[in-house]
Parts: C-alpha cells; structure tokens; sequence
C-alpha cells in the first residue's frame, strides 16, 4: 500500500516538474522574444503585438492591404507591424515614399527573404538578391535583354505577332463565354519566353499550359496564411502537411523546367551566337570560372531567369485581365477607346508603341487599370541595410519596408474620383498627362527592370484586342471586381464574351 501510494506521489510530482519546466521555458522563451523584438526607441507607432506570432492574427491574409489601411489611420503614415518573423514598417503618403525609395534609398536597397523564398532560391536571382550579387545580375539581364530587343523595334513586332495569336485563339470562342485567364497567360508569357528561352509555346500546349498552372497557384499560395506560418516557425512547418508544401514543391517543378532548358541549350550552345538570355548567361559564366566569389553561376541562372519568367508572365497578364473585366463593366469607357482606336488606326493596322502618343485616351485607360487594378498593393519590400532615420522615427537594420501603393493609387488628395474607375484621371486638355503619384512600377534604382517592355505589352495587346472585340458580360451573368490575393492582386475567375467586331 504505502508503495503504491509511494509510486503516485512520485508520478504526481514528476508531471508536476514536467509542467513546471515546460511553463518555465515559455516564460523564458516569451522574454527573451520580447527583449529580442523589442523595439527602440522612437521607434513608429503600431498595434500590440503577441509574443512570437507578433500582428500576425490581426492581418486577414484574404485582404491584408486592406488590413493596413485601418491600421493607418489609426497609428498613422508610418505604421508598425510586426509579422512574426520581421519587423515591419508600412509607409504612406507621397512624399514619405519618395523619401523612402529616392533619397535614402542607398540605406534601403535590400530584399528581405522570406523562409520559403530562402529554402527554393537562397538569396540568388534578380528579385529577391542584395548587394554586389543584386548589382551585378540586374546590370547583366538589362544589358542582355536590350541585346535581345527590349526597347527597339524588334521587341515591338514580337508583341504584335503574339497579339496575332491571340486574337485568333479568342476568335475561336465565337463570342460565347470563356475565361481568358490562360490564354491572355501564355500570350504574355510567350514573350519573355523567346527572350530567355528564344522559344514560343502554343496555346494548346499541354505540358506548358500545366507550368503555368503552376506559377499561378504559388503565386496565390505563397503569401497564403499557411506560408505565413511557415516563415514564423519554419522548423516546425517543414514537417507539417499544408498549402505551404505545395508552394515549395510547385517551385521545385518550375525550376526544373528551367534547368532542363538550360541543359537542351548547352547542346548547341555557341558562345560567339546567343540566341537569348540562358546562352548569354552560359557565355558570361565562362568568364568567371576562376572567380570564386562570382555571382555568375548556374544556381543564380535558374533563379535569374525564373525570375524573369515569373515577372514577365505574372504582372503584365493581370493587368490585361483587369483590363477585359473594367471595358465590360464600363462599356461607355470600351466605346471610347474602340472610336480612338477606329480613328488612329483603323480595322488593318496593328498597334505599335509608336502609335500610342497619338491615342492619349488609351494610354489613360490602360494608366486607370494599374492604378485601380493595384495588383502590387505595398510594392515589393524592402529591407533596411544600415540603421536609418525617417520623418524623426528610428528605422533600425533589418527592419522590413512596405510602401503603401494602395493608399498612394486611392488618395483623394491626388485623384478627383478616387474609388471609381476613371480615365479622366490621366487626361488634360484631351492630352494624356503624367502623373508623379502613380507608380505601379515602384521608383528608384529597384524600379521594376521590365517596365519598359511591361509597357509596350500593355499597349499592343490591350489595343489589339479592343480593336478586335468588344467585351460583354455573358447572358445571365454579372461581373464583379472581387480580388485574389497572393504575391499579387488578381480578379477571381470569371467568364466574359469577346464579341467580334464587324
């Protein structure tokens, strides 16, 4: 008996010593999270934030730029937030942002990296790279990718062949509703693709139509709230089942495509003829190959050159596809744009850069997509380099930089209209007018390296494709403009008829 009671005692006090060592290393945990994230002082004002986890509860990851936005007029145009695994500040207002991405903008260069981001790319490639690397792979890609045409004519008659394409495969629905997604997908990225590939994909190409499935679906997921998670606790989540594991695996696919292209170019490569941006690369390798310490080497490749596949296949397609979805919901304003259109160019001729400065309401319309489309809403972030200060608060190293595009591209003491969808916005006097608050490319030296041919994409297909249809809503069915949030802001699915022009 008194053994028994011997036994339970001893069982009693040893879940008690367990409870207590496991309550102890919390507490212990807890302050070292407080005195490690503490912040200093004068530091921007923000919300309470929860050990570990930070303001991660109190963002709803199915609109977080709108999340922001309260908090902004609650704790003001700079804002505190802490995401768990970074300290971040949101910055809002035109001025401060210029502030930010002009003119100390040498402290605020770098990319922070996300542990999903480091576990696929490390620090490698165009995006997400810092220092030397970053300087030296963007000077490359923009030196290579003028080599290949951005800029000149050249590039023009490439947009416009695929605009080509484009228009017949829609011409095949015959006017009756389909989703554009995919199609508007692989016309945009067949263009960078003959840059970096130097090859084209048909429409009804199976295994590249599943690729860009896939780059959609971890561009949705990616900044879903289980990736998320992922970064706060990445030990812990590696093991876990989740969307955070499809993320990983649908880059790892994406990257395999890429080296396997990479691999088919070395067959024939002729290092005194590149054909596009993987021979070139190949070339620029050969000459550091006794540089230890190069950034030019074939993990960097891949990730360059998906990069270059995910910017110039992700943006400028979803763009083009907030663009069909305003024109039918705002037929007056498609009107408008085909009368331009008719009078400028006619039914024959095919668009080109050089005919935008003569179809300044166009150019305003594909201008008040971007800014109402906002499909990049806080702007790529950035990372604080060295100790900074702004507007009086202390910014210390390392913390996270988001500029408040959606407060910028909304401001009612910038746009006359600001939550309706209006041309008028970049127009003066019928001439299309520039506007220093509209920045969907960012500014300063990490300004989107591909805005010029973004641009031109942008013009040429969205003109080509007014010129040949109209866009209507299906019988029965009513358009909305409900967003997707991921790495970008898209429209949901939806379904439209292009009905031909006559």
């Amino acid at each position: 008996m008194l053994a028994a009671l011997g036994s339970l005692a001893a069982a009693l006090w040893a879940g008690l010593h367990l409870r207590t060592l496991l309550l102890g290393a919390f507490v212990f945990l807890t302050l070292l999270d407080y005195i490690k994230r503490r912040p200093p002082k004068n530091y921007p004002p923000g919300p309470p934030r929860l050990p570990f986890f930070g303001n991660f509860f109190q963002l709803d990851f199915r609109k977080p730029h709108e999340t922001v936005q309260r908090f902004v007029k609650k704790y003001g145009n700079l804002l505190s937030l802490d995401l768990g695994y970074f300290s971040s500040v949101t910055v809002t207002g035109l001025p401060l942002i210029k502030e930010v991405l002009v003119h100390t903008e040498q402290n605020i260069l770098s990319r922070p990296v996300t542990a999903i981001r480091y576990r696929v790319f490390k620090k490698h490639g165009l995006l997400m790279s810092s220092g030397q690397e970053w300087k030296e792979q963007r000077r490359f890609a923009l030196m290579t990718l003028r080599n290949f045409g951005l800029g000149k004519k050249s590039i023009d008659e490439r947009i416009q062949e695929e605009a080509h394409y484009l228009v017949e495969t829609i011409q095949e629905e015959k006017g009756q509703p389909f989703n554009p997604h995919f199609k508007i997908n692989n016309a945009v990225s067949n263009i960078i693709c003959s840059v970096t590939f130097g090859e084209r994909f048909e429409y009804d190409d199976a295994r590249f139509q599943e690729l860009l499935k896939l780059l959609d679906e971890a561009t949705y997921l990616e900044a879903s709230m289980w990736s998320e998670l992922y970064s706060i606790f990445p030990w812990l989540m590696k093991f876990l089942p989740g969307p955070h594991q499809t993320v990983i695996r649908d880059w790892e696919k994406l990257k395999l495509f890429v080296s396997r292209e990479i691999e088919s170019h070395k067959k024939d490569w002729n290092p005194d003829e590149p054909r596009d941006f993987i021979d070139a690369y190949l070339t620029e390798m050969t000459k550091h190959t006794d540089n230890t310490t190069s950034s030019f080497h074939e993990e960097s490749l891949v990730c360059s050159t998906l990069d270059l596949f995910f910017a110039g296949t992700e943006t400028t397609s979803t763009t083009l596809r907030w663009a069909l979805l305003y024109m039918a919901m705002n037929p007056g304003i498609q009107e408008k744009v085909q009368a331009e259109i008719d009078r400028v160019l006619g039914q024959s001729q095919q668009p080109s850069t050089a005919s935008r400065e003569h179809m300044p309401y166009t150019n305003a319309v594909i201008h008040e997509v971007q800014r109402m489309g906002n499909i990049v809403p806080l702007n790529v972030p950035r990372v604080v380099t060295y100790d900074t200060t702004l507007a009086g608060y202390n910014l210390p190293k390392g913390t996270m930089i988001l500029t408040n595009l959606t407060a910028l591209h909304r401001d009612p003491k910038e746009w006359a209209t600001p939550d309706t969808f209006n041309p008028e916005h970049f127009l003066e006097n019928g001439q299309f007018k520039k506007r220093e608050s509209f920045m969907p490319f960012s500014i300063g030296k990490r300004v989107c390296l591909g805005e010029q041919l973004a641009r031109a994409e942008l013009f040429i297909f969205f003109t080509s494709l007014m010129q040949k249809f109209t866009f209507e809503p299906p019988a029965n069915e009513k358009l909305n403009l409900n967003f997707r949030s991921g790495l970008t802001l898209s429209p949901v699915s939806y379904r439209i008829c292009a009905v031909p022009r006559v």
